[in-house]
């Protein structure tokens, strides 16, 4: 099974458009895609604003999305062609007591691909990219601290220079930077860098596990 996850230093950069993107690009390895929101006291963690994402009863849930419309992010991953599309919502900073039932949910998945960067604290996956946008000032804690775990950046092209403030580049200046103008967020070359570096190294284990 192939793990990718999908970060991003704040919200609105892209995330959910390069999963989206890459389950179109690579739809015959059947992904189970996962989004996971972390939210305050009935208040959206993504944008501040009351919602109805917070459980009532519970620190997490976790619920598999059903809509086709595209209207929601988990339905856009069910439009691009994933065949399984899963919301996990926890209270800020209790993602750990979720973890175990999204791994029960997720044994049974081909290939996994997850929108998330506080996930990286529980798993390790093949590979992580972080979406980057200069122009967009507020740069997530989260984001930081898996900064140096990035294997490759999807960069928006930004000719004024970045907004965020004492963020330094240096953790990723080895990694692969792929430059877009969205649309389109995922290019042909992000599809084939994906595909040598976890798709291709998987099939080929599998072959092996299979002949001996």
């Amino acid at each position: 099974m192939a793990l990718i996850v999908i970060g991003g230093h704040s919200r609105s950069v892209g995330k959910t458009s390069v999963v989206a993107g890459l389950i179109s690009a690579l739809r015959e390895f059947n992904w189970t895609a996962v989004k996971i929101t972390q939210y305050g006291h009935g208040v959206c963690s993504a944008n501040g604003e009351p919602c109805d994402c917070a459980t009532a009863d519970h620190s997490w849930a976790i619920s598999e999305e059903r809509d086709r419309s595209g209207a929601s992010d988990t339905s856009r991953f069910l439009v691009a062609g994933a065949v399984q599309a899963l919301w996990a919502r926890t209270e800020q900073g209790r993602l750990a007591e979720a973890m175990p039932a999204l791994r029960q949910r997720l044994q049974s998945a081909q290939n996994v691909i997850i929108e998330s960067n506080s996930v990286l604290k529980f798993l390790r996956p093949d590979l992580y990219l972080t979406v980057l946008d200069p122009s967009t000032e507020d740069f997530k804690n989260s984001a930081r601290e898996f900064l140096d775990r990035a294997d490759a950046v999807v960069l928006h092209e930004a000719p004024d220079g970045p907004r965020w403030q004492a963020v330094s580049l240096k953790p990723v200046a080895s990694c692969p930077i792929f430059r877009i103008t969205p649309p389109p967020y995922v290019t042909p070359e992000i599809v084939k860098f994906v595909h040598s570096s976890v798709i291709a190294p998987n099939l080929e284990g599998a072959k092996l596990r299979a002949e001996t």
